[in-house]
C-alpha cells in the first residue's frame, strides 16, 4: 500500500511560514535541493492545498532554458509530470497535470491507495496535512527543520488532542544546517 507522506520546512520553533505569511527562510542550499529532486522523483502523486498550489505554479512555468543550471531545470520537469490533485472550494481550474479534487480528502486517499502505481502519495500545505493527521492517514511526517526561530505563524504539527507515536527512519543534516527528519507513524 502507497504511504501518505508530509513534508515541508518548518523554521525551528515549528512554523511553515511566519506570522507575516513568508517563508523566505527556507531557500535550499545546492544539496539540499537535490534532496528534495529526489524524493519528488520517488512520488506517484502530490496533494495539495490552493495555496501551496498557486505557489508551485512557478514550476509549471519555468522554461526548460539553457540560462538555468540543470538542477533547476530537472526539478521542473520533475514536477510538471508528476500528477497532482488540488484541493480547492475556489479554484474552478488547474493547470498542467493536475485535477481539481471530485471527493473529500479520505475519499481522494483511499481511491489513490486502491489504484495501481508506485511512489508515496504526498501531501502538500498544512492546513491539509492537518486534515489528513484528523483522520490518521499520514504515515509519515518529514520535517525540514530550518534554523531559525520566526515567533509565530502556521504550525507544521497539527494541533489536536490526541497522542501519535512516532519511530525515526532517517536523519540528515545539510551544509546550510537545515535537518531533514523522517518520522513513521506507529500504528
Amino acid at each position: 500500500m502507497r504511504s501518505v507522506t508530509y513534508a515541508m520546512g518548518v523554521s525551528l520553533d515549528g512554523y511553515v511560514v511566519g506570522p507575516d505569511g513568508g517563508f523566505n527562510w527556507t531557500a535550499p542550499d545546492e544539496e539540499f535541493f537535490r534532496f528534495a529532486t529526489e524524493e519528488v522523483r520517488a512520488l506517484g502523486v502530490h496533494l495539495l492545498g490552493r495555496r501551496l498550489y498557486e505557489a508551485m505554479l512557478y514550476w509549471e512555468g519555468v522554461e526548460q532554458s539553457p540560462s538555468l543550471d540543470f538542477s533547476t531545470r530537472e526539478f521542473a520537469a520533475l514536477w510538471r509530470a508528476l500528477p497532482k490533485v488540488v484541493f480547492s472550494s475556489t479554484l474552478s481550474s488547474v493547470q498542467g497535470n493536475a485535477r481539481l479534487a471530485s471527493g473529500s480528502l479520505a475519499e481522494e486517499i483511499e481511491r489513490l491507495r486502491a489504484e495501481p502505481g508506485e511512489g508515496d502519495i504526498a501531501i502538500g500545505g498544512a492546513a491539509l496535512a492537518v486534515q489528513a493527521a484528523d483522520l490518521g492517514l499520514i504515515d509519515e511526517y518529514r520535517p525540514r527543520v530550518h534554523p531559525v526561530l520566526v515567533g509565530g505563524g502556521t504550525p507544521f504539527f497539527p494541533r489536536h488532542e490526541r497522542r501519535v507515536d512516532l519511530d525515526l527512519v532517517e536523519t540528515r543534516t545539510f551544509p546550510s544546517k537545515v535537518v531533514a527528519l523522517r518520522y513513521r507513524v506507529d500504528r
